[in-house]
């Protein structure tokens, strides 16, 4: 009986081992739970380019948009972990545990971590004629006329919007906040004055660096920008700690095979140090990163503890 256990335990292995060298032999999903065109969509699609280089099978994004992303995250939890369903997601998989109470999965046991691919520092712009000029007059500003001013934000859970609630709890004040479907419909409605300011992560504002059409307050990475050395950090403008950047990483649903899980980890490494690729992403205003998912995992941990901490801190919660 013994013999027999230990011949089936064989064959399972090798089995798996076969399985895993054969991976992938058909298309592999991409799923970002976000709006196409997006800072997440832009980098799922250059990911999927280099991994079908590298693992020689097509990569297929698909947007399934709402909820602050969590439909197309639940999506993906439910999949077989064959490592044929993977997620592209960002930021806000770490704060939604904190954030909806009754979500439809766990984001930290139904997910396997597999690779953290970049990150983007978030901006705080207001329309180009917005009263204040500088992150100073800015707060002046806000502090005489918080319950006039309005932002908006690429919809709840949103980069943008746990940046605007991180900064206005920093700050103490509250500011009228639209949700919208997607990062472009909010930046459009900033530009053509209908909201005062927008937290965005760099990609999203790029093209107005040199622009007149918007005001480019802060900042919100540990140093200054080279694309904007005359606008300050957060930290230079009295808050040393508020430190926020947007990053984005690929998750396998919870089982995935071990070695299907490094061999998908070893390619985003592959890619991410690929300089081509590199510039590509930075020509977006994104940094690659391209870490392993043993780094990526510990990663995760902390930004679930630092989200954790926030909600219990403060007692917000988007879907009580």
């Amino acid at each position: 009986m013994y013999r027999i256990l230990s011949l089936l335990w064989l064959g399972w292995a090798l089995v798996g081992h076969a399985a895993a060298q054969d991976f992938p032999s058909r298309p592999v999903m991409f799923t970002v739970p976000f709006a196409a065109g997006g800072p997440a969509d832009v980098i799922a699609r250059i990911l999927a380019n280099g991994m079908s280089k590298v693992l020689n099978q097509q990569f297929v994004v698909e947007n399934t948009v709402g909820a602050g992303g969590t439909i197309g995250t639940a999506k993906v939890a439910s999949s077989p972990s064959d490592g044929y369903s993977l997620l592209l997601m960002h930021i806000s998989h770490a704060a939604n545990v904190a954030f909806y109470p009754n979500l439809r999965y766990d984001p930290v046991k139904d997910f396997e971590p597999i690779g953290l691919v970049a990150e983007s520092p978030m901006a705080i712009v207001a329309r180009k004629d917005f009263p204040a000029n500088n992150f100073k007059e800015f707060i002046t500003y806000l502090s005489a006329n918080n319950d006039k001013m309005t932002h908006g934000f690429a919809g709840i859970g949103s980069a943008s919007h746990l940046c605007s609630l991180l900064f206005f709890h920093a700050i103490n004040t509250t500011v009228n906040g639209a949700p919208y479907k997607g990062t472009a419909p909010a930046l459009n409605d900033l530009l053509g004055g209908n909201l005062d300011v927008n937290f965005q992560s760099m990609p999203a504002v790029r093209t107005y660096l040199d622009s007149p059409r918007l005001k480019m307050l802060a900042v919100l990475s540990a140093e200054r920008l080279k694309e904007l050395p005359t606008v300050p950090t957060m930290a230079e403008s009295g808050f040393p700690d508020f430190v926020l950047s947007s990053w984005m990483g690929i998750f396998g649903p919870a089982g995935l095979p071990a070695d299907i899980r490094q061999k998908l980890s070893d390619a985003l490494v592959k890619i991410g140090s690929n300089p081509e690729l590199q510039d590509r992403i930075r020509a977006t205003g994104i940094e690659p990163v391209g870490s392993d998912a043993a780094t990526f995992t510990r990663f995760v941990d902390a930004e679930d503890k630092k989200w954790k901490t926030f909600v219990d801190r403060t007692g917000i919660k988007l879907n009580p």
